[in-house]
């Protein structure tokens, strides 16, 4: 059912135009599932061009059918749901029960851009005099370059696509080497809904030199990008040459702050399953488990006892809640983090080697540590896999600030059954989003989005199209 991946250009698939293509692999076999073209720097300028020309004409299509198109698409989504999450599974190792959901997700955030499509207001001012008016209306930038990581590779496109579109823009999507296929399916939904050729673009390829190449060109005025905090840092120094719109969600390493006061069993049963979702590669994850000491005991254990519980292996196979990670690099990373926790002085309470009898793909056991220190590798940088670093606190004001001592602020979590407590916590948080006695954060209705390094900007929620435009101050001058 994989099938070797082109370039979409223009409204139509085609072939690099060198015939240049790039090996993808499934994680769990390490087989190869297919190819995706490799676009040179001519298939690049084609893509410019033809969404200058989509963008010319879809600004142009009444706010209405614009809605009417983005929904046709989140429709189509649903529609083919079951296919895209197989693909997805196959390309990076997921469990399909995630799969589909997140292609649920994804259909959602179409959804939600057809409405907000709608509700693009703008402002009246009033005016110092009678003869005159003042007013802000809202304008789409123009071209889109966006770029999208690998670990949910149908809803982050979607966040961009889907708002991209909502807000009059044409984009130039660029989805990860690794996990193509399920980006590609949203594209073609988009095409099928009737979005006009040019307004959708993807490419495929060597990273750096599209990302390179479409930023510096004039033709797009506004970047959109998921990844690593350097991968940012690269993009965001592209941009500033042109002066760039950018909007950007990079990496985080989410606190959680359990306090003495919530029942420690709960708080486990409800972090265990959410760290080890999707491998644990998932930039909100919970990665620093901070309990107060009289809950540790409890909390740890219950903790180490649902990770031992899980089964491991290939995400198409029943009942599988684990898979593999989506390469060999993050396996390695992982293991180097184990270790260094271990050598200095953390306690193994799961996990902590690739599963026995899995002699192909990149499994890892979902791993526990206890009694962590600050200074491990583990808790200082982003743990993008299926292990859980655990340590403890005694006051408030020490744990605030052993969680905000990081230059990330992407997402962190509170639990306590005391509403001062937990409202001085996700106020004194230094993260873009806090989940109070919950874990799962990510919705369309919501804006998702980091402080500090984690990015700046938004996506979903009302204020996710508002990067996608520009305000333009009108003041008129009445004759006579």
């Amino acid at each position: 059912m994989y099938q070797d991946l082109n370039l979409f250009i223009g409204g139509d698939w085609r072939a690099a135009s060198d015939k240049a293509t790039r090996p993808v692999t499934d994680p769990a076999t390490e087989e190869v599932l297919g190819t995706i073209a490799a676009a040179t720097p001519d298939d690049i300028d084609a893509a410019l061009a033809a969404a200058q020309q989509g963008f010319d004409a879809w600004r142009r299509t009444g706010t209405w059918d614009r809605a009417a198109k983005i929904r046709k698409a989140a429709d189509l989504i649903r529609e083919r749901q079951a296919d895209i999450a197989y693909l997805m599974s196959l390309e990076t190792g997921k469990p399909l029960a995630e799969a589909l959901g997140e292609t649920g997700a994804a259909a959602d955030q179409f959804e939600w851009y057809a409405e907000e499509t709608k509700r693009i207001y703008g402002q009246i001012i009033e005016a110092r005099t009678g003869d005159s008016r003042m007013a802000v209306i809202y304008q789409p930038v123009g071209v889109v370059a966006a770029f999208s990581a690998w670990n949910f590779p149908a809803l982050l496109p979607a966040r961009k696509i889907a708002a991209a579109l909502g807000a009059g823009c044409a984009v130039i999507i660029k989805p990860a080497g690794e996990t193509p296929a399920s980006c590609a399916a949203l594209v073609q939904a988009c095409h099928d809904a009737g979005i006009p050729p040019g307004t959708v673009n993807m490419v495929t390829g060597n990273s750096a030199r599209i990302s390179a190449q479409l930023i510096r060109s004039p033709i797009v005025r506004k970047v959109s990008v998921t990844g690593s905090v350097p991968v940012g840092k690269q993009i965001l120094s592209l941009a500033a040459e042109g002066v760039k719109k950018v909007s950007m969600e990079l990496g985080g390493h989410g606190p959680v702050l359990v306090f003495g006061d919530f029942d420690p069993i709960a708080a486990a049963e409800a972090c265990a399953p959410t760290k080890f979702r999707n491998c644990g590669q998932v930039c909100i994850s919970p990665t620093r488990f901070y309990v107060h000491e009289d809950s540790y005991d409890a909390f740890s254990a219950r903790f180490a006892e649902i990770a031992k519980s899980l089964r491991i292996g290939h995400g198409l196979d029943d009942g599988v809640q684990v898979g593999p990670m989506a390469n060999r690099r993050g396996l390695e990373t992982i293991q180097r983090m184990v270790q260094d926790a271990v050598d200095r002085g953390a306690e193994l309470l799961a996990g902590g080697r690739p599963p026995v009898g899995f002699n192909k793909g990149h499994f890892f056991e979902p791993t526990v540590l206890g009694r962590v220190p600050d200074d491990a590798m583990v808790m200082t940088e982003e743990p993008f896999g299926p292990i859980a670093p655990i340590t403890t606190f005694t006051s408030y004001d020490e744990v605030i600030a052993r969680a905000n001592a990081l230059p990330f602020g992407l997402a962190g979590y509170v639990f306590s059954s005391d509403l001062s407590v937990a409202t001085r916590a996700y106020e004194d948080l230094e993260v873009g989003m806090v989940g109070v006695n919950e874990m799962l954060l990510a919705t369309a209705e919501a804006p998702f989005g980091g402080v500090k390094e984690s990015g700046m900007g938004r996506e979903g929620g009302a204020l996710g199209i508002q990067d996608y435009l520009d305000p333009k101050y009108v003041k008129i001058k009445l004759a006579g």
